[in-house]
Order: structure tokens, then C-alpha cells, then sequence
């Protein structure tokens, strides 16, 4: 029996790629850092920190915490190139009317969650928001999601972790979670299917078909 559910957030709830990467490109350009940012390898590694996509693509970035920083200033002149998926209310209100507890863990930095679940006004569904703090493991590590759960006294098990990348998929079972992967976020299909999720969906709605 589900009675929590936790979401990523960037390529599940908000569809915010190009926001991301043209608020990455400018801060590179300000920070004065040479980059020839590849746009479909960048999207791929979504979902990861900062220092692991700039190892990925081979940019060198003398100051992550500094850069992002800096990012998140920008973040918000590209936040209308972003958007909530299709049906996300519609979910929210049905999950409300069911009273099952919802949660919302991600990677980007805890003041940065709750300014974007603000601005989409989403917020006020959530009973828990996790994102990146100090001293706490990140995705795939399940301690924020067992941080959540205990928060909201439910028991992992009784919860379903969504996301659209691998990093979700080995949260959830690491975390003892049930687990479900998005065909529409930033991950091939093929791809996020190795990882076994327990469920794949292709609408925010059919997580009520799930429970």
C-alpha cells in the first residue's frame, strides 16, 4: 500500500532543460571559464551535481560552490523556458483527496527546491521538500528519502520514489522504496529499464493507477 510518494523534480515535475542549460552556459560566461558545453551530452547527465557533470564533460570549474552560486542567480531570467509536465495539478489534488503524503527530493540546492516549487506554485501540496544540504548524502544515497519517510512517519516501503534517471531508480531501493521511472524526462527508456524500476509511466497520471 502506497501511502507516500516522493518526486524528483527537474525532468519529472518540471520539464526544465533548457532553463538549466542556458543559466549554465551564462554563468560560465561570467565566471570567464572556457567551455564548449556539448547541449545533448549535458542533458544526460541531468540530475547529477555540478562537479560530476563538469568531470563528465571536461570542464574544468576551480570553484563548484562558488559557480553555483552564481548560478542560481541567473537561474530565474531562463525560468520561463521551463514548465510544469502535463496533469501535475490534476495529480496533486487527487493525491491530497486520497491523503497519501508527498514529497519532493532533489539534488539542486534546498533554497533553489523551494523557490521553483514556489514559483509553480506546487508547493503548498508537498508535505516535505528536500534538496541539497550539507552533511547529508545525495541521490543515489538513500538518506534523503529515508529522511522524508521518516518525517512523514511512513515506512519506505509504503513509499514510491519517481524520477527520470538511474539516480532515482537506486535511491528508491536503496532506500527499501517502491520505485518508478518516467519515459519523459532526460533518460532513454532502454536505458533507465536496466536499472529495474518497479514501474515505467508515461503520464503523471498513471501514478494514480500505481496506488
Amino acid at each position: 500500500m502506497i501511502e507516500c510518494i516522493v518526486f524528483d523534480l527537474d525532468g519529472t515535475l518540471v520539464n526544465s532543460h533548457n532553463t538549466i542549460y542556458k543559466a549554465t552556459v551564462k554563468t560560465l560566461e561570467y565566471l570567464n571559464l572556457k567551455s564548449n558545453l556539448d547541449k545533448e551530452k549535458f542533458y544526460n547527465l541531468l540530475g547529477h551535481h555540478f562537479q560530476d557533470i563538469f568531470n563528465e564533460c571536461e570542464i574544468d570549474v576551480p570553484d563548484v560552490e562558488h559557480f553555483i552560486n552564481i548560478y542560481k542567480g541567473f537561474y530565474f531570467d531562463f525560468i520561463d523556458e521551463s514548465h510544469l509536465y502535463d496533469n501535475a495539478f490534476t495529480l496533486f489534488e487527487e493525491l491530497k483527496k486520497r491523503k497519501i503524503k508527498t514529497g519532493l527530493l532533489t539534488t539542486k540546492g534546498h533554497d533553489q527546491a523551494e523557490k521553483i516549487s514556489n514559483h509553480f506554485k506546487f508547493d503548498k501540496y508537498l508535505d516535505v521538500i528536500e534538496g541539497r544540504k550539507n552533511g547529508i548524502a545525495i541521490k543515489p544515497a538513500p538518506d534523503q528519502l529515508l529522511k522524508i519517510c521518516k518525517e512523514v512517519n511512513v515506512e519506505p516501503k509504503n513509499t514510491l520514489m519517481i524520477g527520470d534517471t538511474e539516480l532515482d531508480i537506486l535511491c528508491g531501493k536503496s532506500a527499501g522504496a517502491k520505485t518508478c521511472a518516467v519515459s519523459f524526462g532526460y533518460r532513454n527508456v532502454e536505458e533507465l529499464k536496466t536499472y529495474k524500476p518497479d514501474y515505467m509511466i508515461n503520464n503523471l497520471l498513471e501514478i494514480l493507477k500505481i496506488i
